[in-house]
């Protein structure tokens, strides 16, 4: 793809998934449009064995914008990084199709291993602000990763994961739309099996006091029994 052709497509992209956008020259501020410009540049260069010259543009975008991006990580078409301060993204990262990234997100190794050591996303992924996805794994597409969440294993196509260390919540296995960025109103496992933990208390409370009650019936009317024996 043309040098042209990545500006019109980051252009769009921005436009379309960000609300806050009322003018198209207020794109050229976004740090994940800068940033994404120079990321195509470096990993260019990268892949012809230009490593420091990709790193030198890669760093100095990074000090601007507050977003690392390896030039040797793998991006797709799409990519929104909403704010974008304190990402990272780590050098054998493969990110799919119209991923969004929060801020504060990192795709990160697992360790001092060689290889293939970053997370893959696939299409259609978003991960929410703060999270961590540490190692070589997947996430399946259409995923959503909770704020705050730290992923260490692989997560299947269609799911939502919360929590330290991530859970996965299966969706019914229906499909997260592409559109769709709510990441305000994820599942929370964690409170749910509290809700589940508290009911079913209640419920053996309640059926504790049943059978002190019946005990009590029971006891009263042998001593009365007894009574009326002795009689």
């Amino acid at each position: 793809m043309s040098f042209i052709k990545h500006i019109k497509e980051e252009f769009q992209v921005i436009q379309e998934r960000d609300p806050a956008i009322k003018s198209p020259l207020e794109v050229l501020l976004y740090p994940s449009f800068r940033v994404m410009i120079q990321y195509r540049r470096a990993h260019k260069l990268y892949l012809k064995g230009h490593y420091f010259l990709a790193r030198w543009i890669s760093q100095r975008a990074a000090r601007k914008t507050g977003i690392e991006i390896h030039p040797g990580a793998t991006i797709g078409k799409g990519l929104f990084i909403d704010h974008g301060s304190g990402v990272i993204i780590g050098e054998t990262t493969i990110i799919g199709d119209n991923v969004t990234l929060y801020q504060g997100v990192t795709l990160g190794g697992n360790g001092k291993e060689t290889g293939k050591r970053h997370p893959t996303l696939e299409d259609n992924v978003m991960v929410s602000a703060g999270a961590k996805i540490i190692g070589s794994f997947t996430i399946g597409a259409n995923s959503k990763i909770g704020a705050g969440s730290v992923v260490l294993e692989e997560v299947p196509p269609n799911c939502t994961v919360v929590g330290i260390p991530g859970r996965v919540v299966r969706q019914k296995n229906v499909k997260v739309p592409r559109t769709s960025m709510d990441h305000g109103h994820l599942p929370d496992p964690v409170r749910d099996d509290i809700r589940t933990l508290q009911r079913e208390n209640t419920e053996l409370t309640n059926r504790v006091l049943e059978l002190e009650k019946e005990m009590r019936i029971y006891i009263r009317k042998e001593k009365e029994n007894k009574e009326n024996e002795a009689v």
